[in-house]
């Protein structure tokens, strides 16, 4: 007996009802208790964190000049004139284990106790801004200036800004901390500290504070400007009279003459050399990329990976001294910059080679774990390069009114502005630097389109393009001065309902739908009386109670304001008063309902913020 399909008895295992919707709200974030100064006492706290950062960009100098005179030449001594080129070691050939030497304890210090230590620095302070809200450890400042004056002073091929920049960013954000201060007043700090550090280290108190205002500062404001001000003018104080009052590089009057008489071929000349800043500065940030990607995946851990990294840079000091008497590369590199200013370098293929091999040194020194900038390596990438372009200019075209040392500034400008972003910095401190006003067109000729190819090449800066690879994104431009100037009128929502006080709230929404629900002015006898501002809780009254009095959903805090007021006062209105919402009327009186032309709401506001924004 066939039996059908449809006969058999099929058993299904079938999942218990799932639990109904619950409501989950989370709780608030548990944070300390923060305080804000007000901003004379915001001030005072600047003007101490200036003093210590000044003091600590002298001491910084000191201790490169101690370990580089026990290092090169077996004596202790702090006094180094770091824009003299040095004579060869008394080591002789044993000179090339210095960097391996001050390389290991460099590491030792940051692996043991500040990992942050590592690398040139910005980027660190640029992630506690953006992504730490402003912390930084004190314990930074410490080892930063221990790991750098090793690294530096032994030989690694990099700067002592960037060192100066963390360590008066670590100061900030450590008084900040211990006083319990706000996100923005320890950001505040930061950036003070970080434009301290670099305004004292090269003597440029302006560029210092453009540095703060274009690399950190997410907010451009009295509140913030006024503090980084006291805090650069305070550190550069202390290393005048420390240091002394000299700029960072002397520059013989002569240099500029050309500038005075500023011709056509002299304009092409300048623009060419900031397309090729703009390519070198591009090849920088890839190959700096390339070797901190790259040296880590090196067998035998980070000690392994420093003794590659400094071996090569060893030998590399030692052969460019056995061939032209100085080692040219390691350190700060002052010395070749300063001798290219005074006429005292003009071989092209010099030139040429010592950009090649900084640019190589550079970057395997930071790859392989060294603790310097990128700073003073830029200048002199862009001094060797704006050099070798002249001199190479003046064998092709001897009419051609462009001198080295005026291209070699411009180049140095030009590499500066277009690497690490700061196009204003760059312009400013250069002029700090030489004291000298006719280099100003051209420079901002220059640095423009190299700033320009740069990007246009890759978006990322120098000190960007590290935390990108980390997931954190930095935004390029400050976007939020942008709709501040928009008024009232051009964000308001023009559409919605006017009912009288006491509706229904189901007969207030008779016309409206759950995906269009528009704010609800309330107004007795002509007046305004409340605003129920749009939100989901109000259709949801609707199904349920649609009876329920619409006075019963209005805001507690009334928020008006004009038509042609500015949002930045709007803002404000709605934040002092913890609203939601506003309305916006015409006229300069008290508005009744027939004033008001519109309110403004978070829903306005968000969407006003996405429209404005360009990634």
């Amino acid at each position: 007996m066939l039996r059908s399909p449809l006969s058999e008895t099929v058993t299904m295992n079938v999942a218990p009802p799932a639990d109904p919707p619950r409501l989950l709200e989370a709780g608030p974030r548990s944070e300390p208790e923060e305080h804000r100064l007000g901003l004379l006492a915001l001030c005072g706290l600047a003007l101490i964190v200036g003093v210590a950062t000044g003091f600590g960009a002298v001491l910084l100098r000191d201790l490169i000049g101690l370990v580089h005179n026990a290092f090169y030449n077996g004596v202790l001594d702090y006094h180094y004139n770091a824009n003299l080129l040095d004579r060869p070691s008394r080591f002789g050939v044993f000179v090339a284990l210095s960097p391996i030497i001050g390389g290991a304890i460099v590491v030792f210090l940051v692996e043991r106790f500040a990992p942050e230590a590592k690398g040139h620095g910005v980027p660190e302070v640029m992630d506690s801004v953006f992504y730490k809200r402003g912390d930084i450890r004190g314990v930074v400042a410490v080892i930063k200036s221990l790991a750098s004056a090793l690294s530096i002073g032994s030989g690694a091929a990099v700067g002592r800004e960037g060192p100066i920049i963390q360590i008066g960013a670590a100061l900030g954000s450590s008084f900040a901390r211990a006083m319990g201060l706000s996100t923005w007043q320890k950001i505040t700090l930061i950036a003070a500290g970080a434009g301290a550090g670099i305004a004292a280290t090269f003597n440029t108190p302006l560029g210092g504070v453009l540095f703060a205002l274009e690399i950190l500062l997410p907010e451009v404001s009295n509140r913030t400007f006024l503090p980084v001000v006291v805090a650069t003018g305070t550190a550069t104080t202390i290393g005048r009279w420390l240091i002394g009052p000299a700029p960072a590089f002397a520059v013989p009057p002569f240099t500029f003459s050309l500038v005075e008489a500023f011709r056509f071929d002299d304009a092409i000349a300048f623009v060419a050399l900031g397309l090729l800043c703009g390519v070198a500065a591009w090849a920088f940030i890839r190959l700096l990329v390339v070797m901190e990607d790259n040296f880590p995946k090196l067998p035998g851990g980070p000690y392994v990976q420093n003794l590659v990294g400094m071996a090569a840079l060893g030998l590399a000091m030692v052969a460019l001294t056995r061939l032209f008497g100085h080692s040219y590369i390691d350190g700060v590199g002052y010395g070749v910059i300063q001798s290219i200013l005074d006429g005292g370098m003009e071989a092209v293929g010099l030139m040429t080679l010592l950009f090649g091999l900084k640019l190589l040194a550079t970057t395997v020194s930071l790859g392989c774990g060294a603790s310097g900038g990128i700073f003073s390596p830029s200048l002199f990438l862009g001094a060797t390069l704006g050099g070798g372009f002249a001199a190479l200019a003046h064998l092709a075209f001897p009419h051609i009114g462009l001198d080295i040392p005026a291209a070699a500034i411009v180049g140095m400008a030009a590499m500066v502005g277009a690497g690490t972003g700061g196009v204003m910095t760059a312009i400013v401190m250069i002029f700090e630097m030489t004291r000298d006003y006719a280099i100003i067109v051209p420079t901002i000729v220059a640095v423009a389109i190299a700033a320009s190819v740069r990007r246009a090449l890759i978006a990322e800066t120098i000190y960007t393009v590290k935390l990108r690879h980390r997931g954190h994104r930095i935004p390029k431009e400050r976007h939020v001065n942008l709709y501040l100037v928009q008024q009232a009128q051009d964000v308001m929502e023009r559409a919605f309902l006017v009912v009288a006080s006491g509706t229904p709230i189901g007969r207030a929404f008779a016309a409206e739908t759950a995906d269009e629900v528009r704010a609800i002015i309330v107004e007795r006898e002509g007046r305004v009386v409340g605003l129920a501002p749009p939100r989901s809780g109000l259709w949801i009254a609707v199904q349920k109670d649609p009876e329920t009095p619409i006075d019963r959903f209005v805001e507690p805090r009334l928020v008006v304001c004009r038509d042609v007021d500015l949002l930045s006062l709007v803002f404000a209105r709605l934040r002092r008063r913890r609203a939601s919402a506003a309305i916006v009327f015409a006229g300069d009186v008290r508005p009744r309902v027939r004033d008001v032309v519109g309110v403004i709401t978070k829903r306005a506001i968000a969407d006003t913020v996405i429209e404005n924004f360009e990634d």
